[in-house]
């Protein structure tokens, strides 16, 4: 694929711009009837494989967490998500945007991260409702 090809396709598929590859495991956490169809379609399409779902019982290299703040407590959460990981793996949480149902404060998603002992390395937009945080678990 030619560097103009892999820009466009950055532009229409969101899970070019969040860093997914091919032949990863993506396992997804928190699906619901709100979750944004393009992005999952977006990282079937980037990883070439369907993404797993919360009964699967290997590793996987990124963890996919819909996460909205009725959903519980997010520092469990990320810590349940932490142990599903392939050593250097990463989760992206996606939360609601400001204003939507079930938005989550920034300064929660921090906390959270940290007490689950993970690095917040950047905030993206990743849907039209809803926004990444991509975390990054500590190397064991």
């Amino acid at each position: 694929m030619s560097a103009t090809a892999d820009h466009a396709e950055e532009r229409t598929n969101p899970a070019a711009r969040l860093g997914f590859e091919p032949g990863q495991v993506v396992q997804e956490i928190g699906y619901d009837d709100d979750a944004d169809q393009d992005l999952r379609e977006g990282i079937e399409s980037v990883t070439g494989q369907d993404l797993v779902d919360e009964e699967y019982d290997d590793v996987a290299d990124v963890v996919v967490l819909w996460f909205r703040d009725e959903d519980g407590d997010l520092t469990d959460a990320l810590v349940d998500s932490i142990g599903l990981l392939e050593d250097g793996g990463l989760i992206w949480l996606l939360t609601p945007k400001t204003g939507r149902d079930g938005y989550v404060e920034p300064s929660d998603i921090s906390e959270a991260a940290q007490t689950a002992g993970l690095s917040q390395t950047k905030s993206i937009s990743v849907a039209k409702d809803w926004a990444g945080s991509r975390l990054v678990a500590p190397k064991r």
